[in-house]
């Protein structure tokens, strides 16, 4: 659905007139917002951005995992565009991107990021929904917390004192109690004016089967998840009594996603220890905290996800994983080590020997003792290769053997070289062999692994951007090409929309892209703007990644109107063929062939 709540178009299905019910800005604030926010500061808040490609700076994107940079921002169009995924747009949609935010709250926060005072208008119904909820959300957590220090948080507060839990740091924390009770919280925030199916779309109460509405949270000490701008985003329980599931978190609502969001890290992205500390659990997260490790941080009851790996690589470029010390345990860090290690991440893994987790680590060796095990932390290739280890015995030739051919895997995905080496020689010496010999096998196989890589995936930009482009899967290539063309021109020559011979958006073969071409051209005849930060309230997120992967091909400007004339020739060629019967994947072949004998 889109943002004035009207099908995307795809299928044939019209698109609605250009507005929705998006708030509408006057172009005069958005052109002074955006050139208050230049989008290599605003990038660069979130991105390391380094090399450089003509004009073009890129860094590693945000949006997907990668090794290599892919991401581009351009200073002088104030555009970002990622050649892997096909992401792309203004700084507007940059940041309702990376926020998870609607136009106008991005609009909003880059304002405040301006000092910019927001002109007067309208927010649109999901802004107002998203607001309602989080205002009931803090609410709540207030609520929560006054429990606390009640009579019936009693309980809670015993709990808090045999795991250690200072007063101090439950403050800290925003930490609260839910009474054993059916429908205490929906009472208390009845009065406050919420409704029954404003708290149920906050995940704060559930449908009985009678029809009534109770508590999702009872008798629970509760964790007040709280996102990197200050917003009480959802909840997370902790049983005390004998009923239900351990914790229990938030279901997925319109502002809490739990991949995507981490318990703590509003607190942690203010540390200056250098690393974020991740563990599996709320509780081992506020005794860290505690106990001075301020950067420590937890998944939401999921291992983590890719988008919580991003999320940590905006603060911080090392990590140290402090998963509880079992199988279950090991078998979560090397998966985070696999998805931390896709962003470049530097990663470290503790080894606690005599505890389960780090909150039983601290209580029985101390603090001074966590910190000396964070100091000796193995690296990730250190980590991986113990593991390893310990599936083989290497006191027998055959499990040498195995042990090498896994060991050999690992090293020969290492981007380096000294380190490849530095390995090797540490296992040949382990295993009693040459270390010339590891080397080469190692070198070898890391040859077979890039040549196999090449020709999956590819290694350069460009061909990224192709693989995007044909994610899109016109109908009709060979119209889409002179479609596209048309809004190229369009963006980059807007005199040229005074041409009356140009085509009816209806004429164009893909909705998506009549769609681009009749807000692009009804904002040029009206003599507004079309900048990309314009465009993006009146546009789909994936059409201005669109458009901005149409702006990245090369066009002659030299001739413009010759050039237009000819795409407009085509598009309409096309249709008459088309309404004659004949094949346009035939007719795309044979345009390619005429434009490759040319």
């Amino acid at each position: 659905m889109s943002r004035s709540g009207f099908s995307s178009g795809r299928g044939g299905q019209p698109y609605p007139p250009s507005g929705g019910d998006f708030t509408a800005f006057p172009d005069t604030f958005i052109n002074e917002l955006v050139a208050r926010n230049d989008i290599v500061d605003v990038v660069s808040g979130y991105v390391r951005l380094g090399k450089k490609s003509g004009s073009n700076m890129f860094g590693l994107c945000p949006f997907h995992s990668e090794k290599t940079p892919s991401f581009s921002v351009s200073p002088d169009k104030q555009i970002y565009h990622c050649f892997g995924c096909g992401k792309g747009g203004g700084v507007i949609s940059f940041i309702m991107e990376i926020e998870n935010l609607s136009f106008p709250e991005a609009v909003a926060f880059l304002a405040r990021r301006a000092n910019m005072p927001l002109p007067e208008q309208e927010n649109d119904r999901e802004s107002k929904k998203r607001a309602r909820i989080l205002a009931l959300n803090k609410d709540a957590a207030r609520f929560y917390y006054e429990q606390l220090s009640s009579p019936a948080g009693e309980r809670a507060r015993d709990y808090m004192a045999r795991r250690g839990i200072s007063k101090t740091t439950a403050t800290n924390f925003g930490l609260g109690f839910a009474p054993d009770a059916w429908d205490t919280l929906e009472r208390a925030m009845r009065e406050k004016g919420y409704t029954d199916y404003e708290l149920f779309d906050a995940g704060l109460i559930k449908k009985g089967r009678n029809g009534g509405w109770y508590d999702t949270f009872r008798d629970r000490l509760m964790f007040p998840v709280i996102d990197v701008r200050g917003n009480v985003i959802g909840f997370s329980g902790r049983i005390l009594g004998e009923n239900g599931p351990k914790y229990l978190n938030s279901p997925e609502t319109s502002v809490f996603n739990k991949g995507s969001n981490l318990f703590a890290l509003n607190l942690a992205k203010k540390s200056k220890s250098g690393y974020i500390l991740l563990t599996e659990g709320n509780i081992d997260v506020v005794s860290l905290h505690q106990a001075g490790f301020d950067s420590a941080v937890a998944s939401l009851g999921t291992s983590l996800t890719a988008e919580q790996a991003r999320l940590i690589s905006r603060y911080s470029s090392q990590v140290v994983i402090a998963y509880d010390n079992d199988g279950a345990g090991q078998k979560a860090a090397q998966r985070a080590i696999a998805i931390l290690e896709k962003l470049d991440l530097k990663v470290r893994v503790l080894q606690m020997s005599g505890a389960k987790d780090p909150d039983e680590f601290i209580k029985l060796k101390g603090p001074e003792a966590f910190a000396r095990l964070i100091e000796g932390s193995e690296n990730q290739v250190e980590y991986l290769l113990a593991q390893i280890a310990k599936k083989y015995d290497l006191k027998t030739d055959a499990q040498k053997l195995d042990y090498l051919r896994e060991a050999e895997e690992l090293l020969a995905r290492r981007p380096s070289a000294a380190e490849r080496e530095i390995y090797c020689r540490r296992i040949a010496a382990e295993v009693g062999i040459s270390p010339q010999v590891l080397i080469g096998e190692v070198n070898a196989r890391r040859k077979r692994l890039l040549r196999r890589a090449e020709k999956t995936e590819g290694v350069r930009p460009t061909a990224s951007s192709e693989r995007a482009r044909e994610a899109l899967r016109y109908d009709d290539p060979a119209s889409a090409v002179a479609e596209e063309g048309v809004i190229r021109l369009l963006y980059l020559e807007p005199e040229l929309a005074s041409s009356p011979r140009l085509p009816a958006a209806e004429e164009f073969s893909s909705p998506e892209l009549g769609h681009i071409y009749s807000v692009l051209l009804s904002r040029l005849r009206e003599g507004r703007s079309v900048s990309a930060d314009m465009l993006g309230g009146e546009l789909e997120q994936k059409e201005l990644s669109q458009l901005v992967s149409i702006l990245q091909q090369p066009e002659a400007l030299a001739s413009s109107g010759r050039a237009l004339d000819d795409y407009i020739n085509r598009i309409r060629d096309r249709r008459r063929t088309k309404e004659q019967g004949l094949d346009p994947m035939q007719i795309y072949q044979q345009r390619k062939k005429e434009l490759e004998n040319t």
